[in-house]
């Protein structure tokens, strides 16, 4: 490079699908490129000065080769994209609050911007209480299931793109990957219950394992069904489906209904609460997880609310579009579609939270009458009706 070159040539900004190592394909991803520049901000900068120090040394050029780049670029691109998820947890946790406030005639949390900060005061306090846990619980599950089921959540809702541009992978069966993980937290809160050696935990893993059951087979019915009606299962394949002709929401209001109810109770949100039931069980499976461990256990809680309610947004909303609207086309670093999808999924839960505050408990048969006798025959109906549609040529 030579001695004493100017900052300006060690900081380059270039075309990120012109990287040999770019990671996805010939699609164009956001997070990545913000990633990238970043990169190429600080290690250039470092590259420069260390070259100041010692120069035509090796080790600056290798901080800005391509391979580098791409690794500190992955690294970076990681860490955006979870402190997105997480603000948005963030911020639906808050909303919960602030609602239920209201519905209750209070005013809700008040720490910080508009009580905002509540939900980080909660979480110093969580992670400052001491790691308490019983002798008696069955060690190696009682801490694999804990990292198990939040672990997963973090991972499914890092998956749910918020725009054709901002994703972690673009399979063509992406929703089958995603419901497919999300299927995998009953097995284990059953085990985490088992683990702790306490009647109310193991009747908490009993009771959410059955109810996640009878309501994940409506779900994939659902999903099968607006796969069948879009022609594809990869996510912005069904989001681009809904552009120029109706939302899902309008021609499978059946299965949007549906879809709704199971994802609150995949969710193990009120009134499918039952296998937390603070009034009869302590809480739940989760009895013997103090400290941090229940802290975190509740942020997979909303990290899997969150990945719900986008879920809802994707197959039968429209996704990051607007009616009339095609944000997919938007070539601009302004985050709309981003923005747009995020809106819609607070919207969602907005209306989860109402349907908190109006209804109470179910009880545990009822719970599983609904999800076998009710909500699956609706799954089937909805997809006896997209049938017609697609065999009467209508969508």
């Amino acid at each position: 490079m030579g001695y004493y070159t100017s900052i300006q040539d060690w900081i380059a900004f270039p075309d990120p699908l012109a990287n040999p190592y770019y990671p996805f394909g010939d699609a164009y991803n956001l997070p990545y490129d913000i990633s990238l520049k970043l990169w190429n901000i600080v290690g250039g900068a470092i590259a420069w000065l260390i070259d100041l120090l010692f120069p035509g040394n090796a080790v600056s050029e290798w901080l800005v080769c391509d391979m580098t780049a791409n690794f500190f670029a992955l690294v970076i691109f990681m860490l955006i994209v979870f402190m997105v998820v997480f603000i948005a947890v963030l911020v639906v946790l808050w909303e919960e609050r602030k609602v239920l406030g209201r519905a209750m005639d209070r005013r809700g949390t008040m720490v910080g911007m508009m009580g905002f900060l509540q939900c980080v005061a909660d979480g110093f306090k969580t992670f400052m209480k001491d790691n308490i846990y019983s002798k008696r619980v069955d060690g190696m599950t009682y801490w694999w299931t804990l990292s198990l089921i939040i672990g997963t959540s973090v991972l499914i809702a890092c998956m749910v793109p918020l725009s054709d541009r901002w994703f972690v992978v673009d399979y063509e069966c992406g929703l089958l990957i995603v419901m497919g993980l999300f299927a995998l937290a009953p097995f284990f809160i059953l085990v985490s219950g088992w683990s702790q050696n306490n009647k109310y935990s193991l009747i908490g893993g009993l009771r959410a394992a059955e109810m996640m059951i009878s309501y994940e087979i409506p779900m994939l019915i659902i999903i099968a069904t607006v796969a069948l009606q879009a022609g594809t299962l990869n996510i912005n394949g069904i989001v681009e489906a809904q552009y120029g002709t109706l939302p899902y929401f309008i021609p499978q209001a059946v299965g949007f209904v549906t879809f709704f109810i199971c994802a609150i109770a995949e969710s193990e949100r009120a009134p499918f609460d039952l296998a937390e039931a603070e009034s009869e069980l302590v809480e739940g499976w989760q009895t013997e997880y103090a400290g941090m461990k229940w802290g975190l256990i509740m942020l997979a809680d909303y990290l899997r609310g969150f990945c719900a309610c986008g879920m809802i947004v994707i197959l039968f909303l429209g996704g990051w579009n607007l009616p009339g609207v095609h944000l997919t086309e938007w070539e601009s670093w302004l985050p709309v579609p981003e923005l747009t999808f995020l809106l819609k999924g607070f919207l969602v839960f907005f209306i989860m939270v109402i349907i908190r505050c109006a209804t109470p408990r179910v009880r545990t048969d009822t719970i599983l009458n609904l999800g076998w006798k009710v909500f699956l025959p609706l799954a089937i109906l909805n997809l006896v009706i997209v049938v017609t549609y697609k065999a009467g040529g209508i969508f």
